[in-house]
């Protein structure tokens, strides 16, 4: 258990980052929100099993239910699905991946200000040096060019960003002691509020080609699963702003399996960029050393 709990940040990071290869999969064969609705619809009855199968209560507070779905509709349904439909108006990649690099600096101020966490100067600038360095790795993906940089798409994506950071302070001050299995249920049942009636201005066109069906798959089980209930995990474990920084890895591991996946180039500036990245991100994890 010892040795699952340190391996759980790398491991995190490694799943998190195939979302990008989940959606990149998926995406040709339905829209955004869709998508996300089946997904969601799918991941529910998976976490109930798992939560009558191994846990050994079910919240039965309406308070606890009621925030579990709060933490859902900011961490899932606001967070991805403003950033799939800023994407499907025609954002680049490049740039909404830049924006959402705020996150870990917004989640640590939330932090600060919220649940009174105390961030050290050495954890400011290994985040002001995580936050350079990824923009050094997606820089080479921005396209200023782009017909899909607008005043809305842009305000939304940034809301996304606003709406995961203060979804992840939310999750560690009021469904901390909830069972782990039972709120992640609810939060996808509360990000079903968002993505479900959103969906229904889509054509709900689907192609249910194998490469979908993967996809599907394996966001659910590897994703949506996997990957949320270490992150819920980790942020119950440790300091939010210190979980957040692991977010600043994210990109580095997506582009490293882009290299490798679909053939995309990795430049000496972007190697560069994730050298900072890993540093600072080491740096921060690092245990403050007792006097």
């Amino acid at each position: 258990m010892r040795i699952l709990a340190k391996c759980a940040p790398a491991i995190f990071v490694l799943l998190w980052s195939t979302g990008f290869v989940g959606s990149k999969l998926g995406a040709p064969y339905v829209e955004p929100m869709a998508f996300l609705t089946i997904r969601f619809v799918a991941t529910v009855p998976v976490l109930i099993f798992l939560a009558l199968l191994l846990s050994k209560s079910w919240p039965k507070s309406p308070a606890a239910i009621f925030h579990s779905i709060v933490a859902g509709v900011l961490v899932h349904g606001f967070y991805l699905g403003g950033v799939f439909w800023a994407i499907k108006q025609g954002m680049p990649a490049g740039l909404s991946s830049i924006i959402v690099g705020l996150q870990p600096v917004l989640t640590a101020l939330m932090a600060v200000l919220v649940l009174g966490e105390t961030v050290s100067k050495r954890h400011w600038l290994s985040m002001a040096i995580g936050a350079a360095g990824l923009a050094l790795v997606l820089g080479p993906k921005f396209d200023p060019g782009g017909t899909g940089i607008t005043a809305a798409t842009i305000t939304v994506v940034i809301g996304s960003v606003i709406a995961i950071s203060f979804g992840t302070v939310y999750q560690k001050r009021f469904v901390g002691t909830t069972d782990l299995l039972a709120a992640t249920a609810w939060q996808y049942a509360g990000a079903l509020l968002v993505t479900a009636p959103l969906s229904l201005f889509e054509s709900w066109q689907i192609t249910w080609s194998g490469e979908f069906i993967f996809a599907l798959v394996w966001l659910v089980l590897v994703l949506s699963v996997g990957a949320i209930l270490l992150l819920m995990l980790l942020i119950r474990q440790g300091a939010v702003s210190s979980v957040a920084s692991l977010f600043y890895l994210v990109p580095v591991a997506t582009a490293v399996e882009s290299y490798f996946l679909f053939g995309e180039t990795l430049t000496l500036i972007q190697l560069a960029g994730m050298a900072l990245v890993v540093s600072a991100v080491l740096t921060i994890r690092r245990p403050v050393a007792k006097t």
